[in-house]
């Protein structure tokens, strides 16, 4: 974790019920991914878990007890599975087993782990991890229906190869990083913006465009996605239904966003289109200016004429065509310019030239650190005049931004 990320979880409280499954050795990595981001977290095992990692272990990482008993004469003189299930911000269930599903949806409560989800009146995220089977079983998918009802949270399970030899399909845990994820968008949704949303559609695009040049090579830039993201899971958070149309990044897709994954500008703003009406469009995506004209069908080598002459084209601009378009233009239109110098200026000048509604400008010459890095200081600016914000971690700058989206959509309904 870079040393200067924004402590996303920083006081949040989590209290972490590990089940009885071979992937319960992941939520070990899942208790210090929690924790190097601020959160406290507290660890319930039931009796199964133990036969995979130890309360030893859990403690450790944890930094504190590890609760393993409902009768535990240490803890339950002042009702400490109600302190458990009371005193938290968040539950996660991390492997959420079969059994642990059924007894949740069922409403049974006959060991700890059951017993404080039955008590709890906190919000509950589940990763459920079994063989696929189980997982396709008619009771386990209506045990899930049922859980989702009732307002849990889910992330994962995964596809692909299982813990059995020969075994493969969908039933994987999902990656602590996932789960990670998954945690932040439902404290989140907590948040002021919560609900604020509900019944939009949201497109936000992100990351860089690879525009050919020949099978091999490709014209790129250096950022990494992860503002466009940021903004893609505060909107979500806010109650949104979002499209993130992302060019190629090493990131996770979102919970509950509808990721879309391409290559050049050109499919990017197929997928822009084909995602449209919206009411807000976000294009954070650095899209390529230019493109080879006419790439090579094979590798370009070198020859005794030297280096290769290649003709470039200017790719199409997303963000114009959007905001000018005569019958899907979304109510709120907003680029980003990324800038070496003169940001303000130059930003002023691409919001009329665009026609878009707002500008996010930022400085992202190398010394600042800002583009593939998990900071941002950015300048809004709109047609009344320019906001600069503080630096601050993207997910931040990400949900100021959403707080003032929410805010011009109730002006304009008035």
């Amino acid at each position: 974790m870079n040393a200067n990320n924004e402590m996303l979880l920083q006081g949040k409280r989590i209290l972490l019920i590990i089940g009885g499954g071979i992937a319960a050795y992941k939520s070990l990595d899942l208790i210090r991914r929690l924790r190097e981001r601020g959160a406290a977290v507290r660890v319930v095992m039931t009796r199964a878990a133990q036969e995979f990692i130890t309360p030893l272990s859990a403690g450790a990482i944890a930094g504190g007890q590890t609760y393993v008993d409902l009768f535990d004469s240490r803890t339950e003189f002042d009702l400490g599975h109600i302190r458990l299930a009371r005193d938290t911000d968040l539950i996660v269930m991390a492997p959420a087993t079969a059994d642990l599903m059924a007894k949740m949806a069922g409403g049974h409560a006959d060991d700890l782990a059951s017993t404080v989800l039955l008590a709890t009146d906190k919000p509950v995220l589940i990763a459920p991890a079994m063989n696929p089977s189980m997982w396709s079983h008619p009771a386990t998918q209506r045990n899930l229906a049922q859980l989702v009802a009732d307002g849990v949270a889910v992330v994962g399970p995964n596809t692909g190869e299982m813990a059995e030899q020969g075994e493969a399909g969908t039933g994987r845990m999902a990656e602590p990083l996932e789960i990670v994820a998954a945690v932040e968008i439902r404290l989140a949704a907590q948040h002021e913006t919560a609900g604020l949303l509900l019944g939009r559609r949201v497109l936000v695009t992100a990351g860089p465009t690879h525009e050919p040049i020949d099978p091999v090579r490709y014209i790129a830039n250096r950022s990494s996605g992860k503002q466009g993201f940021a903004i893609a899971r505060a909107a979500t958070a806010a109650g949104a239904s979002v499209i993130l149309v992302s060019g190629p990044v090493a990131l996770i897709d979102p919970p509950g966003v509808t990721v879309i994954r391409v290559e050049s500008a050109r499919e990017m703003l197929a997928e822009v289109e084909r995602a449209l009406p919206v009411d807000v469009a976000i294009f954070a995506g650095a899209v390529a200016d230019w493109r080879v004209a006419e790439p090579g069908a094979h590798k370009l080598k070198k020859g005794a004429s030297g280096a290769p002459k290649l003709a470039l084209v200017e790719n199409p601009d997303i963000l114009s065509t959007v905001a000018h378009s005569k019958s899907k233009r979304p109510r709120l239109v907003i680029g980003f310019a990324a800038e070496t110098e003169h940001v303000i200026e130059n930003a002023r000048a691409k919001l009329d030239r665009k026609g878009c509604d707002w500008i996010v400008a930022n400085d992202v010459s190398p010394s600042t650190g800002i583009m593939g890095g998990d900071r941002n200081s950015v300048h809004l600016i709109t047609h009344e005049g320019v906001e600069s914000w503080p630096d601050a971690a993207k997910q931040n700058v990400a949900d100021m931004l959403v707080a003032r989206i929410v805010a011009a959509l109730a002006a304009a309904a008035k």
